[in-house]
């Protein structure tokens, strides 16, 4: 009997020492990824948002083509989300590419996509900043090429494709379907078969950045977890720290129970022979009194 007990001490100490074990791990391979992704910028902030308050806030997300590890170039998507945690709701917003708009920084009227390549995502922060007229709290910018390993890491997203279309390789049909990595990038890569143009591949780039947040709040998978933080180490950068990191999960997660997507509407226009999307101020303003709203901001 004495011989059983000392045997299942044993084991009991074995398990609780292997939970510790992956529990540290767990921690120190999440803080090693939150350190990797970690990129802070010098920029003068409008405002400083306090976490623990839960005081909402802003983001803008840059989905920028690149190659390699390093994320530069010109960001292909635009998107600004804001985030109520007292409504438990999101706000996603995307800015045509080729929008017509005062690049700060720079004193001149361009597409808004420049900025990046003149300043990188401090310059597109500002510039999104002064056309919205609403603070931008932090930045996430996303290496596209790279992006298909993020959706493969979460076992793929499901998202609802308005009309049958083939891009690349890969035939979408009408209706539900499921996507792996390299579906997704090319999914939300076209545009030209879209009547809608970019206004359509900026709805399938909301689809799959949404899908991405779903799928990822319900990883319990060890393996798949793993995958997720070494695509998201490799392709993401941020300028929240690990602490900004995990108040946010802990504080703000609840509000992507409700997404939902709005749109800035304007027309196209050739000026000096280069086309732009002009928006017209009341547009502007529009979208402008609803992010404030969602921001709480008199």
């Amino acid at each position: 009997m004495k011989k059983i007990l000392i045997i299942a001490s044993i084991v009991i100490g074995i398990l609780v020492l292997s939970v510790v074990g992956y529990g540290f791990y767990l921690f120190k391979t999440v803080k090693d990824t939150a350190s990797e992704m970690h990129e802070p910028i010098d920029r003068e902030k409008t405002r400083l948002v306090d976490l623990d308050d839960r005081e909402p806030l802003s983001f803008l997300l840059t989905g920028v083509d690149s190659s390699g590890e390093e994320i530069k170039g010109r960001s292909d998507t635009i998107i600004v989300l804001t985030v109520n945690p007292n409504e438990k709701s999101v706000k996603m917003l995307s800015i045509p590419r080729d929008t017509r708009t005062t690049i700060i920084g720079r004193g001149t009227e361009d597409k808004i996509n420049h900025a990046y390549a003149f300043g990188g995502v401090g310059m597109t922060m500002d510039t999104v900043e002064y056309m919205l007229g609403i603070p931008i709290d932090h930045y996430i910018s996303v290496n596209m090429d790279g992006f298909k390993d993020i959706v493969d890491a979460v076992g793929g997203v499901t998202v609802e494709n308005s009309f049958a279309f083939t891009q690349d390789k890969f035939s979408f049909a009408e209706g539900e379907i499921r996507l792996n990595g390299e579906e997704a990038l090319a999914y939300a890569r076209m545009r030209k078969q879209d009547p809608r143009g970019d206004f359509g591949r900026n709805d399938r780039q909301r689809q799959i950045i949404n899908g991405v947040i779903q799928e990822g709040a319900q990883i319990s998978s060890i393996t798949r977890l793993d995958d997720m933080l070494r695509a998201i180490g490799t392709n993401v950068k941020t300028d929240l720290d690990f602490d900004g990191m995990n108040k946010i999960q802990s504080k703000y997660r609840e509000a992507r129970h409700s997404v939902e997507e709005i749109q800035i509407t304007g027309s196209g226009q050739r000026i000096n022979g280069i086309y732009y999307y002009i928006v017209p101020q009341e547009e502007i303003n529009r979208v402008s009194n609803e992010l404030k709203e969602h921001l709480e901001i008199n």
